[in-house]
């Protein structure tokens, strides 16, 4: 295994959209609580592939690592891609619900548009910014994923 560093990014992008989502409040739980799960299992089994091979455990045990390799990047990405979608879909599903104060009143209403889809949120402005992020960053762990998958089936085909 040549490039080993190029293991350190999905992790940490990965943590972020842990760390993104747990902190919106799980405005969704249906949702992102498939984020979580992706994300925090990601970021477990990237732990201790990257332990493997740093400690030189991975030269030690005998298994065609080249295979192993492929197929977990493999399913980390579409793992992700299924994580990012639903995370896009709680970012969009935002109903556009805002608070408006009433002029000459003491009375608030709050404004809700109607849902373009089958799901609805309402999520204050920090929630949605949280969220907005997540998505992007869910986005680029799924590219890195790829990436690593396509470099790890390139040294497997060598």
């Amino acid at each position: 295994m040549t490039n080993r560093s190029v293991y350190f990014y999905p992790q940490l992008f990965g943590g972020l959209v842990w760390i993104l989502v747990a902190s919106s409040n799980v405005p969704v739980p249906l949702l992102q609580g498939w984020v979580m799960f992706v994300s925090i299992t990601s970021f477990i089994l990237s732990s201790t592939y990257i332990i493997f091979l740093v400690t030189g455990l991975a030269d030690r045990i005998i298994t065609d690592w080249n295979v192993l390799d492929v197929t977990y990047h493999f399913m980390a990405l579409l793992f992700y891609f299924a994580a990012f979608v639903l995370e896009a879909a709680t970012t969009a599903a935002n109903g556009g619900a805002h608070i408006k104060i009433l002029p000459n009143s003491t009375e608030t209403v709050m404004c809700i548009t109607y849902p373009r889809g089958n799901i609805f949120t309402v999520m204050d402005e920090r929630q949605y910014s949280v969220n907005v992020a997540a998505t992007v960053f869910a986005f680029v762990v799924t590219l890195c994923y790829g990436c690593s998958m396509v470099m790890g089936f390139k040294r497997w085909m060598s």
